[in-house]
């Protein structure tokens, strides 16, 4: 139960006789150990308050508070009640092993039995139990039954077995006596006299404690590890949510709500360790804030402000915006809009990640009487409420369908969140209508067949339907699968990860019934449906291919071939180039020039605007995709043998640097050794090739020779002067 508060000792038998085992069988020990993996694996990851505690019996050595004069002999306990944790299933795992001892159950009951009333006295607990794993293939002191009956009785404390063979062989029918050797002792028909002795010892028990049925508690362990296989869904305690249903200003109805479906999220119960010495002290962070620069500036956290970028420019956005820019509303509302039939609220058009039940207020018999009215009136007309919803006053409100919900033993509305015409996407796809391949009648029965005979649906002996496959009993396979994974990885670390439980994926599969009734419909199909296999065309050979002469092809045809353009189907979708756009102006710039639509002096002009509008941005990104203009701005003026227009530009251009604070990218310039076109390249030039050489060399030389007025200066005041 959700939020009780449970004590649990598990009472294992390690002894001597738990080791037999008849050949290819698993021992009783094995199976005893599976059984305590799983249930210790499930309190673990489901977190629950339950409280456990571990005894062993049959142990070589002896640790118990009530180990006196000779008595409760060979009883350890491993680990007193405490939460569970995963400390515990590496110590199953590695310290709990077989032993060769012999120990009584009765007596190892009595210690658990003290175990309980010790360490729970002054506490309140709603529920005690043991469970008790052995094989009963020991000697017993079965004098001390009716005193142990009568104080489990007192105590309240429940009695659990888990045995190798069923107690009841009628009741569990033949399915462990049959799989195993029924010469085997301890297993099946073949008990040994200890073992018939021993569990009539525990049928009397079970059948004198006040438990009605006394002997369902009595379980094997192949059917507890069937059962313990899934890892325990986490519960939760409903938490209420009081609100006052409105409807319009002067109708009012106190309802409550509850979270009927919601979306459940793994709680986060591991931290980040070093991966060599598993210390969380050992793992340091460090933010640090820097520039996108080439010196990576560092920058105070407290100088840093939220930016949204809207085309090339960042927009500042400081928490102050953020605030004000919130839907401010008056806090928690259920208010109902309007009503619409049914039928207009589309399934598909269901949002959210919960589902919540409305009820009206326990305590208002008013309250109770006008939201039932309210809720019949909708079932009778086959409408729903439209209802806009807030769950507090800082939560953006949502808007939502309320549909009645009538049972026989309540009534209730279920709010499901609705989209905004924002959250609607509207697709079109084209018709699925083919002439070439219109199916006939006969395959469109066929696929008809075949969608009847995989319905998940099936009529009982009563004409009710009922469901072949139920997801919502299903347990999500991601978390048993991520259970699974962090169980092994705390007991055996640094192996591989164990494949999916087989148990898993057939809880995944098609149900049998599905499979054998779609099988004929299958054929069917397949028979209406035939397949071909279609060959892909040859890719026909050249005559030189056939006879192998590719290499007496003439240099000159090789070369025509490498100076060919590269076959581009981008620029044929894209169609002519008019401008020099944004995204690409170097290819746009080429293009143009290919087109030879506009005058080439319009086309440069074009270019620089664009060089322009990219130097604007001062971030190297930008100063990158600039170069590549300039490159392609030389590139064409020389192949054109105009080289006026570019020898203008960046001469202009290598004045204005200093003004405006791009020297970074001038370095870049430099790198890539972008200098004027000389007479050597276009005739018409009008620089030599010594001036486009010292074009940038001089710029260098001119910026290190900058301070050397400063350094010759020896007069402090006339250096103050300076800067």
């Amino acid at each position: 139960m959700a939020g009780s508060k449970t004590a649990v000792v598990l009472c294992m038998d390690v002894g001597l006789t738990m080791s037999n085992s008849a050949p290819g069988e698993e021992s009783s020990f094995e199976l005893a150990k599976k059984v305590i993996q799983k249930f210790v694996q499930r309190q673990v990851f489901s977190e629950t308050k339950i409280e456990l505690a571990l005894v062993l019996f049959g142990t070589d050595s002896t640790d118990n508070p009530l180990s006196q004069d000779g008595q409760y002999q060979n009883i350890r306990v491993h680990r007193h009640l405490m939460i569970p944790d995963c400390e515990l299933l590496i110590e199953i795992e590695n310290q709990v092993q077989p032993e060769s001892q012999q120990g009584d159950w009765l007596d190892a009951l009595v210690v658990c039995m003290d175990l309980l009333h010790t360490e729970t006295k002054g506490k309140k607990y709603d529920c005690l139990n043991i469970a008790l794993l052995t094989d009963l293939n020991t000697q017993t002191n079965e004098e001390s039954l009716e005193v142990i009956i009568k104080n489990l009785t007192q105590s309240g404390i429940t009695v659990q077995f888990f045995l190798p063979f069923p107690v009841e062989e009628d009741k569990e029918g033949q399915g462990d006596s049959e799989r195993r050797d029924p010469g085997h002792p301890g297993t099946g028909k073949g008990l040994s006299r200890e073992q018939k002795k021993n569990k009539e010892l525990v049928k009397e028990m079970m059948l004198s404690l006040d438990v009605e049925d006394g002997l369902d508690e009595i379980h094997t362990f192949r059917n507890a590890i069937e059962e313990l296989c899934m890892f325990k869904r986490v519960e939760r305690r409903p938490v209420a949510w009081p609100c006052q249903l409105t409807i319009g200003s002067s109708l009012s109805i106190r309802i409550v709500g509850y979270k009927a479906v919601t979306d459940e999220k793994l709680k986060k119960m591991w931290i980040t360790v070093d991966a060599q010495s598993h210390q969380k002290d050992d793992v340091k962070r460090e933010t640090v804030y820097c520039l996108d620069d080439d010196n990576e500036t560092e920058v105070q956290k407290d100088d840093i402000i939220q930016g949204f970028r809207y085309g090339s420019d960042i927009v500042p956005f400081s928490k102050v915006d953020q605030e004000q820019m919130k839907y401010k509303h008056d806090g928690k509302c259920f208010a109902v809009l309007g009503f619409t039939k049914q039928s207009t609220i589309r399934r598909n058009q269901f949002m959210g990640s919960q589902i919540i039940k409305i009820f009206a207020a326990r305590d208002d018999e008013h309250a109770g009487v006008a939201l039932s009215a309210l809720i019949r009136a909708l079932n009778e007309l086959q409408m729903v409420a439209i209802v806009r919803y807030a769950f507090n006053r800082i939560s953006n409100p949502q808007v939502g369908a309320a549909f009645p919900c009538i049972k026989q033993d309540s009534e209730c509305l279920m709010y499901i969140q609705l989209p905004f015409m924002e959250d609607l996407r509207q697709f079109t796809f084209p018709s699925l209508e083919n002439k070439k391949f219109t199916p006939s009648d006969a395959q469109l029965s066929a696929v008809d067949s075949l969608i009847d005979s995989m319905m998940l649906v099936e009529e009982d002996e009563n004409g009710e339907q009922r469901d072949l496959f139920k997801p919502h009993r299903i347990p999500n396979p991601a978390f048993q699968r991520h259970f699974q994974c962090l169980h092994h990885r705390a007991v055996s670390p640094g192996t591989p990860l164990p494949p999916i439980e087989p148990w898993l994926k057939a809880a995944l599969d098609r149900p049998e019934v599905i499979t054998e009734r779609c099988q004929d419909p299958l054929d069917v199909v397949k028979r209406k449906f035939p397949l071909t296999e279609v060959e892909k065309k040859k890719k026909l050979k050249t005559s030189a291919q056939i006879f192998g002469k590719e290499s007496e092809e003439s240099e000159a045809k090789k070369v025509k071939e490498d100076e060919a353009e590269e076959y581009n189907l981008a620029d044929i979708a894209e169609g002519s180039v008019t401008s020099v756009g944004s995204v690409d102006p170097a290819r746009d710039f080429r293009a143009l020039i290919k087109q030879k639509i506009l005058p080439f002096g319009e086309v440069c002009q074009q270019l620089t605007h664009r060089i322009e509008q990219l130097l604007s941005n001062k971030n190297t990104q930008y100063y990158m995709k600039s170069i590549t203009c300039i490159q392609a701005f030389r590139e064409q003026s020389v192949k054109l043998g105009n080289a006026e227009h570019y020898n203008s530009y960046l001469q202009s251009l290598k004045g204005s640097i200093p003004n405006r604070g791009l020297e970074v990218f001038w370095e870049l310039l430099v790198q890539d050794g972008l200098t004027l076109i000389s007479k050597d390249e276009v005739e018409g030039s009008s620089v030599s090739k010594a001036e486009a050489n010292q074009f940038l060399v001089a710029e260098e030389k001119k910026e290190e020779a900058a301070p050397a007025p400063v350094e010759d200066t020896g007069d402090v005041d006339d250096l103050l002067d300076m800067m």
